[in-house]
């Protein structure tokens, strides 16, 4: 189950006041969450955003993902978590990159193999033509040598 932090409307026509709710990303925007962690309400001056840091970082910490919206809302009130939120993606970023190397590596790595195994069996192959002509040219040394006895 993917959890979101995210924004739930309950303000009136033109009038909107977000609740921050934590729920399953399955769910409608304004349907069935699983915790309301505070509210936020753009249409007041200055824009008020009230929320539970506590239990933003449980819930962050459990693995919650918070929707863009919300997570530059953090990032304006609480520059804290906004900076585990990049560090996170960041590391993820740096995870998928070294992994990709590692690829890269491997793959080259058997490609530089596969050459020297083909090299190999060459030489391998260049070595038995050898050693088969060596033998008929030593066979036919052998035969003219018996020529030349029987006709002496």
């Amino acid at each position: 189950m993917a959890v979101k932090i995210r924004m739930k409307r309950i303000g009136a026509k033109k009038r909107p006041f977000y609740r921050i709710v934590v729920a399953d990303e399955r769910s409608p925007r304004d349907g069935k969450f699983i915790e309301e962690i505070g509210y936020y309400n753009p249409i007041s001056e200055p824009k008020v955003f009230k929320i539970d840091s506590e239990r933003v970082d449980y819930w962050l910490s459990v693995g919650a993902q918070p929707s863009t919206t919300v997570a530059r809302l953090l990032k304006t009130d609480f520059e804290d978590l906004a900076k585990q939120v990049e560090a996170k993606k960041q590391a993820e970023a740096e995870k998928k990159a070294k992994e990709a190397e590692e690829r890269r590596k491997a793959r080259e790595e058997a490609e530089a193999k596969a050459k020297e195994e083909a090299a190999k069996a060459e030489a391998e192959a260049k070595a038995a033509a050898e050693a088969e002509q060596a033998e008929e040219t030593e066979e036919v040394v052998e035969a003219e040598e018996e020529v030349t006895e029987d006709a002496e």
